[in-house]
């Protein structure tokens, strides 16, 4: 301590306030569950999860499939279609187009909705991953049509289908175009039924309106991630609509197991595995990893 404090009246000496100025800005993150302060790579090796109270934080789109694919498994499909503003919406000034344009340059993404071919503990698998981050991953135009083409490529190939969704429902900015959506991708996935071909969704943190509402919910197994929001409305809508309390944990994915809505609650670390596992029974293979 003494020598910390003389060098600190040294000549030369850098101030701790200079020092943080080199510091970069994420290195520590506050949970916003139990507000303790993380150090940002212990964090991502614990696959962003909270090692205090287990909050699953939110992945980018890419993030969800390397922690999900066998390493270097993964070719994305259908990356050159682009959303546009056929309504020629505008909202406080700011045109839709422009909205994309800015919401692209942030993200790297052209939509919110990433569609590719992967394998899972070696099973072959088509990934459709909602990132969050584009526009609240809303599904309009391009987002549902990406995932008609992942069920056409998946019944082309025989591989079944992994949908991981991150919503808040369907795009304001499309208007009908985005609720069109909702149908149009339920009629895919019904043909992937009629197939015989499997549709696994994951439903994680939050997945809310149309998205709940279609194609996600339709799945042949339907696992949700700890403690994901999962439903229709969000909850103060709700309970300002009913004028009810609403349940403790109302719209969690253990709530929504509890009451039948879904099949599995699985923790991240444990998905990849329970997914292939999934996977590999539908291919008619009788190992399973433990």
């Amino acid at each position: 301590m003494r020598e910390l404090f003389r060098r600190h009246h040294e000549p030369g000496f850098q101030a701790v306030d200079e020092v943080n100025r080199d510091i970069p800005d994420d290195l520590w993150v506050k949970c916003p569950k139990c507000g303790e302060l993380l150090y940002h790579r212990e964090l991502e090796h614990n696959d962003m999860v909270c090692p205090k109270c287990s909050n699953h934080f939110r992945l980018s789109a890419h993030a969800r499939i390397a922690q999900l694919a066998d390493p270097d498994s993964f070719e994305e499909h259908f990356s050159h279609l682009l959303p546009t503003d056929a309504l020629g919406f505008s909202s406080n000034g700011e045109k839709y187009s422009d909205k994309l344009a800015s919401t692209q340059r942030k993200t790297g993404l052209r939509e919110a909705m990433v569609v590719g071919t992967a394998r899972i503990q070696d099973e072959p698998v088509v990934l459709a991953v909602t990132d969050f981050r584009f526009l609240g991953g809303t599904m309009a135009s391009v987002y549902g049509e990406k995932l008609v083409r992942a069920v056409d490529l998946a019944m082309m190939h025989g591989y079944p289908v992994l949908t991981v969704s991150a919503s808040g429902g369907a795009r304001m900015h499309e208007g009908m175009f985005s609720l069109m959506q909702m149908a149009k991708t339920t009629a895919a996935f019904a043909r992937l039924g009629r197939a015989g071909l499997p549709h696994v969704a994951l439903l994680t943190d939050p997945c809310l309106g149309g998205v709940t509402a279609s194609y996600c919910t339709v799945a042949d197994i339907i696992i949700g991630e700890p403690g994901a929001l999962i439903g229709f409305a969000g909850p103060r809508v709700i309970e300002q609509t009913t004028r009810q309390k609403l349940p403790q944990g109302f719209q969690t994915a253990e709530f929504c197991l509890e009451h039948g809505m879904i099949d599995l609650v699985v923790p991240r670390r444990e998905l990849r595995t329970t997914i292939g596992n999934i996977l590999k029974v539908f291919s008619g293979g009788c190992r399973v990893d433990r």
